[in-house]
């Protein structure tokens, strides 16, 4: 055992320090490599205000692009740019809300061109999550740890969602945006801890009698009929991660149908979506691409669950023994998934900050709920990314320095919190995470908010409602 252990704890050294020396070269060759650059795509707005190349179509957008100097700004960023992936990642919510607090408060950039740097490192982060997770299996049933089923009925409403919710993000006054994201991750901070509080009790309680039992085999107490069904119920109970499984090829553990719907799916929003940039407000063209989303979106959500109601397939990753959903719950179901998009579109957040804490109340294994979300959160975040790139939101050299960031994070913590649960038998633990991460996301964005709020009563600007047939420069 002490043999174990001690590789268990050198291979985790290792590992930390060869994303450390990784870390260190890529901020040394990012910092050396961009004084030549710098000066090309950013002497206009080196620590002062310019203006987008497309304001003759879309009207005047200014940002602020510091220059990419290595001093205490850049080291402190990508100290908390890498804890918020890490942490983000594991709980499945990306870790945009911190993300953009840190672009903006300490980096320098203003806030839409950090909401645009955010949405890379969040793809960065979910890709590289998602890249790791192909070769996981359910932690106590034979399947992927993505639940495909799962993300093909939610993802689609998702979407739709967010898009409806973008346009009310630019209807609704900031002060109402910040009062309702306050309420909101505060709420599923709560919710999520409860629920890991609960869950952590469970464990707790299965493992004294896993104790016991073991305990009474060892005195000669039970026949082999008893300690068979010890083992079934500590399989069963979800905190036991380190059992022998049988092996399956990255190949055979996708499910390519349904990730060849999610894909086409991605594609053809993304289409319309670009297709609307030049368009203007309202008129006509503009509407059809809206509501093309619509029959793309309802359509494949429809296609999986009549399957699902039908029997033909399952939500198997609950670990349920029906072999059909009610239509109530269908219809549930796809509510969450749209009202979890215009949450998270109103507030400018991926939708892994709603699906996360959404599939923990579902009763979806930690493990496989961080997953999904992030599996989910992978396409919305990386068609933002596109449209960004497209509208040149972002300093390319910048976004792919904290990419980088953000993909060694999320690995990192993806391998340090399996071996944590391998070792404690606590998948509790992602939960916790998941709620500290919302919650420090909601007093940070909340912060922010609240001393944009003063500064605009100061000046005495107008907080209404806007019009938006009006707005010219779309975030």
């Amino acid at each position: 055992m002490k043999a174990m252990h001690g590789s268990r704890r050198w291979g985790v050294k290792l590992a930390a320090e060869r994303v450390l020396i990784v870390f260190l070269l890529l901020s040394v060759y990012v910092t050396s490599s961009h004084q030549n650059t710098d000066q090309k795509t950013m002497s206009a707005s080196n620590e002062t205000k310019g203006v987008d190349t497309n304001d003759h179509v879309k009207g005047f957008y200014k940002h602020t692009w510091p220059g990419m100097k290595f001093g205490w700004k850049i080291i402190v960023g990508s100290i908390i740019g890498f804890l918020g992936s890490a942490f983000g990642t594991v709980g499945g919510v990306g870790g945009g809300g911190i993300f953009v607090p840190m672009l903006t408060l300490i980096v320098g950039f203003d806030a839409r061109s950090a909401t645009a740097i955010s949405k890379c490192m969040i793809t960065g982060g979910a890709g590289a999550t998602v890249f790791y997770n192909l070769r996981q299996r359910h932690p106590t049933l034979d399947m992927p740890v993505i639940d495909y089923d799962l993300a093909l009925l939610f993802q689609p409403m998702l979407m739709l969602g967010i898009s409806i919710g973008v346009a009310f993000n630019v209807i609704f006054p900031d002060w109402m945006l910040t009062t309702l994201l306050i309420v909101v991750f505060i709420g599923l901070s709560v919710n999520a801890f409860l629920k890991g509080v609960q869950t952590w009790k469970k464990e707790t309680i299965i493992m004294k009698e896993a104790r016991q039992n073991s305990r009474l085999n060892d005195n000669g107490r039970t026949d082999n009929a008893a300690q068979l069904q010890t083992e079934e119920t500590v399989n069963g109970s979800q905190t036991n991660t380190n059992q022998p499984r049988k092996k399956v090829s990255v190949i055979d553990n996708i499910y390519w149908k349904e990730l060849g719907l999610l894909v086409t799916v991605w594609i053809l929003i993304l289409a319309l979506q670009i297709g609307k940039n030049y368009t203007t407000n309202c008129s006509a063209v503009y509407w059809v691409l809206n509501l093309l989303q619509v029959p793309i979106t309802v359509g494949t959500t429809l296609y999986e669950a009549v399957l699902l109601y039908k029997g033909q397939r399952v939500i198997s990753s609950k670990g349920d023994q029906q072999t059909r959903l009610s239509v109530r719950q269908l219809f549930l179901y796809c509510t969450c998934g749209i009202l979890a998009g215009i949450i998270g579109g109103l507030l400018g957040l991926g939708g892994g900050f709603i699906l996360g804490p959404l599939f923990i109340g579902l009763g979806i294994p930690p493990q496989v709920s961080s997953a999904t979300s992030t599996f989910a959160m992978t396409f919305s975040a990386s068609m933002s990314v596109v449209e960004y790139y497209l509208l040149k939101r972002f300093p390319i050299p910048y976004a792919l320095y904290f990419v980088a960031v953000a993909t060694a994070a999320a690995l990192s913590g993806q391998h340090l919190v399996r071996k944590l649960i391998a070792i404690l038998g606590r998948t509790s633990l992602i939960i916790f995470i998941l709620s500290l991460t919302v919650f420090v996301s909601g007093i940070s964005l909340g912060g922010v908010g609240i001393a944009n709020f003063i500064k605009r009563v100061e000046k005495k600007e107008y907080m209404g409602f806007e019009d938006l047939c009006s707005y010219r420069v779309r975030n």
